[in-house]
This record gives C-alpha cells, structure tokens and sequence, in this order.
C-alpha cells in the first residue's frame, strides 16, 4: 500500500474517531451488530469525511485501493460504510461487487452498498439476479434491496415475471428481507 493512501486510511479513522457517538455506538451494539470496532457515527458523518477524502485524493486508483482497504476492514462498521461511497463505479468489476456482496455483513451495509454503489454499475441488473438465487440471507437481501434501488431508478422494468418471483420470496422470507420485499412489491403496485 502506497505512503498517501496510508496516510489518508489513518486521517479517516482520526475521522471517525472525531465524529464518534457513544450512544448511537451503544444502541448498534446492543441491537446485536457484529463490529468489534463501533464509532457510531451518523451516516451523514460518514459522507461527510468520505466527501473531504473524496476531494483531497482525487486520482481514481488510489480512491479505488483506498477504497478496498476500508472493505477489508471488517472490524469497523465505519470502515465498511465509507468504502462503497469512495470507490469509483466505473473501477468496479461484477466480479469484485459479488465478492463485496457475499461480505456483507449487516443490512445496513448491505443498503449503503447498493445505494452508494452497486446501483451505478452497468451490470446492476445481473447482479440482482445471482444475488436473488442465493441462499444466504444477505447476499438475497443486498440483491432484493439493489432491486428496490434499480427498480426505483428506472433501471429495471417491473414485470409481471420480476413480481411473481418477488411474491414467492415474500412468501416465505424472515426477519428483514420480509420488510424489504414488501417495500419492493409496494413499488410494483405504483409502478402499474
């Protein structure tokens, strides 16, 4: 890893120490999330710093290793929000995003990932599909939730097909792709 982006991973993490929230840090940890290392940081804390890294290092390589250093960083919750945001899209392989994916560890990275990311790829729409298939619990719902996002860019039609195969996780889905499915078939129904 090169000194700059040495350099710029630790300013981030003085960052995040700097914007750290003790009881948003609290209420994570209780709710059961699996970091060992929680700032507790709003989201809106995170785009910020990852903004100020964004216009300090501009040179898209070094945002892109940049990027995947904070990624494998799986001891951080902060670490794992900022680096879908700094990663450049047009840089991501469909072969790195099923990696990130299959990673995910909490529903709250997972919806930043694709907020953040995933939805900008031009193979968005294949990436649902492999992620739907799957029979992990997070990797089904990070690709149901970048359906949601597709679906709500318009990058994905809402087909009868696509409904009917919604409907069929909802049917048996738990926890919080249950949620989540009932979001995406809502915007089936608004769609029509």
């Amino acid at each position: 890893m090169d000194t700059k982006i040495q350099e710029t991973l630790r300013e981030i993490r003085r960052e995040f120490f700097a914007y750290r929230n003790g009881i948003v840090a609290d209420k994570l940890r209780h709710a059961g999330d699996p970091h060992s290392i929680i700032m507790g940081c709003l989201l809106a804390d995170v785009m910020t710093i990852t903004r100020n890294t964004r216009d300090a290092l501009s040179d898209t390589a070094q945002l892109q290793a940049l990027a995947q250093e904070l990624w494998n960083d799986t001891n951080s919750r902060e670490c794992r929000l900022a680096a879908p945001m700094l990663y450049p899209a047009q840089l991501m392989t469909a072969a790195t995003a099923l990696d990130w994916c299959h990673s995910v560890e909490t529903t709250e990275v997972a919806d930043n990932l694709c907020h953040k990311l995933l939805r900008h790829l031009p193979e968005a729409d294949g990436l649902v599909r492999k992620l739907i298939a799957q029979d992990e619990p997070l990797a089904k719902y990070t690709g149901y939730r970048l359906l949601l996002n597709l679906l709500l860019s318009d990058r994905i039609k809402a087909t009868p097909q696509l409904q009917a195969i919604v409907e069929a996780e909802a049917a048996q889905a738990q926890g919080p792709l249950t949620a989540l499915l009932n979001d995406v078939l809502e915007e089936f129904q608004e769609l029509q």
